[in-house]
């Protein structure tokens, strides 16, 4: 079997006999999938040659477009001895061809282009991968996607399935009256979530900015700027770890509702859900890891406390910090260096609480410190106005009431600055501009927080979000 190497030496001494093997233009008149229904007359098709066979004076092939793919008739005695063999030996699988011809139908009922010209429009160096030998690696298959669109449609599906959801949850929320705006990925300084950023330097300013870890801070200026409902889609950046549901970069999804509050926003997520699930899926209910998830409203909602309790026996009320440090060793839980209360008691929720959630809940009322940007509620200050949304194990939506007291968010800040020099990277830091806008006055308002990536793994029965993101970040090769 010849090598790699051997096989593009091959291919570009084929591309020395072609006199335009990278036209500038080409024509095309049908996709595949148009041409099978066309019933007569000449048409031109374009795509990537993904089969060739010979037998004897006739040449079949497959040709693959976005639409489909669809067979391909060269009959020596249609083309002449010397295009026929220019076919022969100059084409291979992998490249794309521009082929005129019209339709017919073989003796085994296959509709195929009966080819009377045809023209090399991109040739190919590299081989594509034989009915997957050679790309059975996962690693290979998330490192050249590229490779795995052309042969594997359910990646492709999981893709075209993506698109349909953005596109839904941006109709959903246009006809709610919310306007998309744009804000800065490069910050002075980042904010919106607890997460390490990326660092990078601007030569024209000297100064360092960071890869936003969340828009947040931005959106709500644009909320004490007059308008009242606002959203983004948008690339965010987190310097953490990489596993089935974290990726470096990935795409997220906020939205700010002012005179609004975290409990109508809980139920605007479950019409948002039922809305686009039904034009998508036609149905409230998918199959995730071989289980059934069931969409159907209202979803369950329960306190984060009795969570806690009900798998962990702790009562968060009553424990101190040192006795949550006690039991969260000795339920043999990682606690980062700094961690407070709230934190703690994050990390015990995540290993022991979370993954038992299957169908959609609303975990709610988190403790004081959780979230630094969030309203207390009124009856329990020492519990947020917030929730999170699980799926299938998965967390898919963090949303609370906007904290709007100037005084008590500086105060936050300023716990969380403390948190940062114990030792605690992922914190709140301290955002003056964001605070001195924030003094300017802005209206009650509930937020809303969601990885498009998780909810697009979740929904296509995906185990990683290195499925669904095009180009997941990767190790480099050796």
């Amino acid at each position: 079997m010849a090598t790699i190497d051997e096989i593009r030496a091959n291919r570009i001494k084929k591309l020395k006999e072609i006199d335009l093997p990278y036209p500038v233009s080409c024509k095309r008149t049908h996709t595949c999938s148009q041409a099978l229904s066309n019933k007569k007359g000449e048409i031109y098709l374009v795509g990537r040659i993904i089969s060739i066979r010979r037998h004897g004076s006739l040449i079949f092939s497959h040709i693959q477009d976005e639409s489909g793919k669809l067979q391909l008739l060269f009959r020596k005695n249609n083309l002449g001895e010397k295009f026929f063999n220019f076919f022969l030996n100059c084409f291979d699988v992998g490249d794309f061809i521009q082929a005129k011809g019209e339709m017919f139908k073989t003796k085994k009922g296959e509709k195929t282009l009966d080819v009377f010209d045809f023209k090399m429009l991109s040739k190919s160096l590299l081989p594509l991968p034989e009915k997957w030998h050679g790309l059975q690696d996962t690693e290979e298959r998330y490192r050249k996607k590229y490779l795995d669109l052309i042969f594997n449609q359910e990646v492709r599906e999981k893709f075209l399935i993506r698109a349909k959801i953005i596109k839904e949850i941006r109709n959903f929320l246009e006809k709610e009256g919310f306007l998309e705006v744009e804000t800065p990925i490069l910050q002075s300084s980042y904010g919106g979530a607890m997460a390490k950023p990326f660092k990078t330097h601007l030569n024209a300013l000297k100064m360092d900015l960071y890869l936003r870890i969340a828009p947040e801070l931005y959106l709500k200026r644009l909320l004490i700027g007059g308008f009242e409902k606002i959203y983004e889609i948008g690339r965010v950046f987190r310097n953490e770890g990489i596993d089935k549901s974290h990726n470096p970069d990935y795409t997220h999804f906020e939205f700010y509702w002012a005179y609004a509050d975290y409990k109508e926003v809980m139920k605007m997520t479950e019409k948002m859900f039922k809305t686009f699930l039904k034009n998508i899926f036609n149905s409230l209910k998918i199959k995730h890891q071989d289980k059934e998830i069931d969409f159907k409203t209202p979803w369950q909602r329960i306190e984060f406390s009795q969570l806690l309790k009900k798998y962990t026996n702790i009562d968060l009320e009553d424990i101190n910090l040192a006795g949550l440090e006690k039991e969260a060793k000795r339920l043999k839980v990682e606690i980062p260096k700094g961690s407070g209360k709230a934190k703690i008691a994050d990390e015990i929720y995540k290993k022991y609480c979370r993954p038992k959630i299957w169908d959609p809940t609303f975990i709610i009322h988190h403790p004081l410190g959780f979230q630094p940007l969030a309203k207390s509620t009124e009856k329990e200050p020492k519990k947020l106005a917030n929730f999170q949304l699980v799926v299938g194990g998965w967390e898919l939506i963090n949303a609370f009431s906007e904290l709007n007291d100037p005084l008590e968010q500086e105060k936050r800040f300023k716990e969380q600055e403390k948190l940062f020099k114990k030792g605690l990277e992922d914190v709140q830091r301290s955002d003056q501009d964001f605070l001195e806008a924030l003094e300017h006055g802005m209206p009650p308002a509930a937020g809303f927080g969601m990885g498009i990536d998780r909810l697009v793994a979740l929904l296509t029965d995906s185990h990683s979000l290195r499925e669904i993101i095009l180009f997941p970040t990767m190790r480099k090769k050796k």
